[in-house]
């Protein structure tokens, strides 16, 4: 765990973040527009690192979210946003590629097959 302005959140790999996200929690996906455009994984919501801040109340303070960007970087300043209102608070350690490389699936527009920019 990471303490972060006296909240935490945990750092998760791609198959804990796949569980989370099949027992009901969120993954958030915080990168821009275009990297989203070109793969994302299923079910997630995107609300870029720049947005989040103004559109806080869009994400669900009662189950878990997992924040996730490209690398990891973007993500854990998510992380520690949320970390504040939000109980359960997670951050994928290396982020889309971690998720990629593990052979989790990734979308783009349309539902076709993503990948990563």
């Amino acid at each position: 765990m990471k303490k972060v302005f006296r909240k935490s959140y945990a750092s998760v790999g791609p198959e804990e973040a796949a569980a989370l996200v099949a027992g009901g929690g969120l993954l958030l996906d915080v990168r821009e527009p275009a990297e989203w455009r070109a793969g994302h994984a299923p079910r997630a919501r995107h609300i870029p690192l720049g947005q989040l801040a103004g559109r806080v109340r869009e994400v669900p303070a009662d189950r878990p979210v997992i924040t996730v960007c490209r690398s990891g970087a973007r993500s854990r300043q998510a992380a520690a946003l949320l970390a504040h209102g939000h109980n359960e608070i997670y951050n994928l350690t290396g982020g889309m590629r971690a998720w990629g490389q593990a052979g989790m699936a990734l979308q783009a527009k349309g539902g076709r097959p993503g990948r990563l920019t």
